[in-house]
């Protein structure tokens, strides 16, 4: 699977998130030659455990995450971050949750935006909001470089790409930058070659990043 990078939008002190970020950003990657190609959408969600017979909701994992990758829709990632536990599923297991009722989705959190094709990169610019309103709660983009699977042959190529696209945000003066935070891959056993579970490791780093930089 070809290596990819999230990065998230971190705002500068005092700076407040606006559309008009992600549709500059949008703007930026078409001013490096990006030709859009279509929309995508990642879905995070955060499980609450419900209460069952003989076990209390607090004796169940409480950091419990779900993903769905915009490009595989019939798997699905469970993330226990506490206990560094990743796991693969069918997609088919969200509705099989639904009837053990052991785990209920508290808050559903929607990636999505627009994908661009650029020679070997793809990229994706998108917004972070709750799937039940419009509020947003973050800006992230994805890169895609398709030629590598290699996390460490892939690092100057992808740090090279990153150094062009800030260069770029810094011409439109935007109030703040877009950052990437490497993941604990190895926590979860992880190694160099990229998998989908490479992403979804990613998507709640992400999450966690976007949180941060709202509150702050």
């Amino acid at each position: 699977m070809p290596i990819k990078w999230l990065l998230h939008w971190q705002p500068n002190p005092g700076a407040t998130l606006s559309s008009q970020i992600l549709t500059e950003a949008c703007s930026c990657v078409e001013s490096i030659g990006g030709t859009r190609a279509g929309r995508w959408k990642t879905t995070l969600t955060f499980y609450r455990p419900m209460a069952r017979d003989g076990v209390s909701a607090s004796e169940s994992p409480r950091d419990f995450l779900g993903v769905q990758l915009h490009d595989l829709p019939g798997k699905y990632y469970f993330i226990l971050r506490a206990h560094r536990i990743l796991l693969e599923a069918d997609s088919s297991i969200q509705a099989v949750m639904e009837k053990l009722q052991s785990y209920k989705a508290r808050v559903v959190l929607n990636f999505e935006g627009f994908q661009y094709q650029l020679g070997d990169f793809q990229i994706r610019v998108g917004k972070c909001v709750p799937s039940q309103s419009e509020s947003l709660r973050g800006i992230m983009m994805e890169v895609e470089y398709l030629p590598l699977s290699s996390i460490e042959k892939s690092r100057q190529i992808m740090e090279e790409f990153v150094e062009i696209w800030q260069e770029t945000v810094w011409k439109k003066s935007l109030p703040g930058h877009f950052l990437h935070i490497d993941s604990n891959f190895t926590d979860y056993g992880l190694h160099d070659y990229y998998t989908p579970q490479h992403t979804a490791v990613q998507y709640a780093t992400c999450m966690q990043q976007l949180i941060a930089a709202v509150r702050n």
